[in-house]
């Protein structure tokens, strides 16, 4: 079954200032990449809907939609925390965002696909169900999975987080529900400074220290995760996928390279044909060296794809 590449102009509408590493030109280097690797011509593209607040309050506060709502700015930037603005069109982007993870586990679900990949921004797995933070506004990985536990009485349902920064938006929201395994490894200490000691027995985020390589990144997903995921045996997975562990990446001192992101995606693509169907749905979150995260986007959806 197809692939699906959702994402939605809007995306590129939401931007923070031209100081702000997450900008729109991180979906133009994506889709340059699979345009000129040739990788589109076997995706199926599809316009992200926006997500509704129904959707949204499964794991944000109704006291966090509405302040949102009463702050976005008609002219200018609204300021959400020091990293993370709001601009007229900023909601729109994040609705849409959140939106294309609904759309995702419906295609999945319904059997229309087997996997997808959300180009889509802002980002997500640091948004706290009543805070922005660290460029995110909802979190959008978290509004699909609470989605499909609810809409598809899932039970077993798995997050994998390989960006170099702790995904403490999703850890928050999950951590306790025994239907949700969340693994990752984060570079520590680093922003946001939370995920040592885990949260809870169902969180399995592992921090490594600055300057941690590609081998050694692979050696915790092969003798950490994978153990653990194959025992607990997901209906569905989802994945956090950013990509500024990157070696080239100046938002971090982690070594990864495409190989790398190609190698965890293809033991994930292996566990999902075991035990889910082969059902993933993976989320863009970091990754800020453009040339980088074009490359390394493009070795992943190649392995999702199976391409």
């Amino acid at each position: 079954m197809e692939t699906l590449y959702i994402t939605h102009p809007a995306c590129r509408l939401h931007e923070m200032g031209q100081w702000h590493p997450e900008c729109p030109a991180r979906l133009d280097a994506i889709n340059d990449q699979l345009l000129s690797s040739g990788l589109l011509d076997f995706l199926r593209e599809v316009r992200a809907p926006q997500a509704q607040r129904d959707d949204l309050l499964r794991v944000h506060t109704p006291q966090y939609l509405n302040y949102l709502q009463a702050n976005a700015p008609a002219q200018g930037y609204f300021e959400l925390d020091p990293d993370t603005l709001l601009n007229p069109h900023s909601l729109e982007a994040a609705q849409v965002a959140a939106g294309a993870g609904l759309a995702a586990v419906d295609a999945i679900m319904q059997g229309q696909a087997a996997t997808a990949f959300c180009a889509v921004r802002p980002p997500g797995h640091h948004a706290r169900p009543g805070q922005a933070m660290g460029f995110c506004i909802y979190n959008n990985i978290a509004v699909a999975v609470a989605y499909a536990l609810d809409k598809y009485a899932l039970q077993r349902v798995a997050v994998i987080d390989f960006d170099v920064h702790h995904g403490n938006g999703t850890e928050e929201m999950f951590a306790g529900d025994e239907r949700v395994l969340m693994c990752g490894f984060f570079q520590h200490p680093f922003y946001p400074g939370s995920g040592a000691p885990p949260a809870a027995s169902n969180m399995l985020n592992i921090p490594v220290q600055a300057y941690t390589g590609g081998d050694m990144l692979r050696q915790i997903a092969s003798d950490v995760w994978l153990p653990r995921l194959e025992a607990f045996r997901p209906e569905f997975v989802f994945i956090s996928a950013g990509f500024d562990a990157h070696r080239e990446d100046d938002m971090s001192q982690l070594g990864m390279v495409e190989a790398d992101y190609a190698w965890i995606t293809e033991q994930i693509v292996a566990l999902a044909d075991t035990t889910a169907q082969g059902r993933i749905a993976s989320f863009l979150e970091g990754g800020y060296n453009l040339s980088a995260l074009g490359r390394s986007v493009a070795a992943h959806i190649r392995a999702l794809a199976k391409l």
